[in-house]
């Protein structure tokens, strides 16, 4: 019982983090989105939570960052985008890390979960604007994927020195 309390606060936690870090600093991009720091948070949650509890935190956080911002057209994707995140992130750590050292499957994990998102949001962006307009967006994305996964690793090796997590 414990254990369910302590992941039903951390995510509630890092959801609240996931909206504030997207919000905080949001650099408009050409197809009507942003690029955000909310990445770093969302790695956070798949490397420190349980699955389900990673993917929620996620993706509630980030949809309610579109919500509050006005892109409440971006929200019902965001939601799937970031949670999913959450789990490659996850499970991609999971199964690498007793190969290869924490921080490489971070890394890799952290990096296919980038990957996700810049292709997630090509394909919604391609269906709302067509595919050739969405590929505008790819560069600004990898920033935004770049910059996510260095904060998060930053903040990973911050948490973990602490023993929050």
């Amino acid at each position: 019982m414990k254990v369910k309390i302590r992941s039903i606060v951390t995510a509630s936690m890092l959801a609240g983090l996931c909206c504030v870090a997207t919000m905080v600093i949001k650099i408009p991009s050409p197809l009507h989105g942003y690029v955000n720091l909310g990445d770093c948070m969302v790695l956070l949650s798949g490397w420190f939570l349980p699955p389900a509890y990673g993917f929620t935190a996620a993706g509630i956080g980030s949809a309610l960052a579109d919500l509050f911002s006005g892109y409440v057209v971006y929200a019902p994707a965001t939601f799937m985008i970031k949670g999913v995140m959450a789990i490659i992130a996850h499970f991609c750590f999971k199964g690498l890390h007793h190969k290869l050292s924490y921080t490489s499957s971070r890394i890799i994990g952290g990096a296919l979960a980038e990957i996700e998102m810049i292709l997630g949001y090509f394909v919604f962006e391609g269906f709302m604007y067509g595919f050739a307009p969405s590929a505008i967006n790819i560069p600004a994305n990898g920033v935004q994927g770049m910059a996510g996964l260095i904060i998060g690793m930053i903040l990973v090796k911050i948490f973990e020195k602490s023993k929050l997590f």
